[in-house]
């Protein structure tokens, strides 16, 4: 981030949250993508335990729009913030937070826990969208290319692929058998639930955006169809994950709709 998005932020800040905030994402059959969708559900989830509220705005090409080009990114007033945490921070700013409750210890846990979201199963999940031949063939070419005509969508996937390999390979993800990643998903998801306890949330006080990011990631693994379940299989191995997405769902997902 730039000195003067830095300071576009801090000035932001000092601004009430806008009525008519905008949510930019993709549409729903292009958002079928494992981690897009996941980072939206996320963010989303992280807005409605502030109570902050939103419009969502699918858009086909809401990637190249977003100012990281990637998904979601809001437009508050004439501000444009993009992905979970850029969205956090302005939030922050406006001296609206899910942790003031937590001391400094617990917050440095909370970041250490979205770093291992990200790290394991954000990876996982462009893995298989990407590296894993079945789902790419069978899921992620027509998703991905779905908002291009041809032969540009073509042109489109190959790029995409090669971008995420890329990464992966930065990562040291791409090497890795589909056994070693579901192996690194475990690990995360057994970490993950043994830091829940049992308890309603993360934290003792109430829901944060750890929480928020949780959700995200396993309703998605466990809502999206692919080719092979396993995946969704091993979430389902942790009912105390299980529970926490079910009560996100209820709580500030559902209610929403009724009212």
């Amino acid at each position: 981030m730039t000195l003067v998005d830095k300071i576009s932020l801090e000035l932001g800040a000092q601004e009430p949250w806008p009525k008519d905030v905008k949510f930019f994402q993709p549409h729903e059959v292009e958002q079928v993508l494992l981690p897009d969708n996941a980072n939206c559900l996320a963010t989303q989830a992280f807005l409605k335990m502030c109570q902050l509220p939103y419009i969502v705005e699918p858009r086909p090409n809401a990637e190249a729009m977003s100012p990281t080009l990637k998904v979601p990114f809001i437009k508050a007033g004439r501000f444009v913030i993009a992905e979970l945490e850029g969205i956090v921070q302005f939030v922050n700013g406006k001296g609206i937070t899910l942790t003031e409750p937590l001391d400094s210890d617990q917050k440095s846990n909370m970041r250490a826990y979205m770093s291992l979201i990200h790290s394991v199963l954000e990876m996982a999940e462009l893995y298989i969208c990407w590296v894993d031949d079945e789902t790419y063939n069978e899921v992620t070419t027509a998703r991905n290319g779905s908002v291009y005509p041809w032969p540009l969508n073509h042109i489109q996937n190959r790029n995409k692929r090669s971008q995420v390999i890329k990464k992966l390979k930065t990562l040291g993800w791409y090497n890795k058998k589909l056994e070693d990643v579901y192996s690194e998903v475990e690990t995360c998801c057994e970490s993950l639930q043994t830091r829940l306890d049992g308890k309603r949330f993360f934290f003792e006080h109430g829901p944060t955006e750890l929480d928020a990011l949780v959700f995200g990631h396993l309703f998605t693994i466990l809502t999206t169809p692919l080719p092979r379940s396993d995946l969704a299989n091993i979430v389902r191995n942790y009912p105390s994950l299980i529970d926490l997405v079910k009560r996100i769902e209820k709580e500030y997902f559902k209610k929403a709709a009724q009212q």
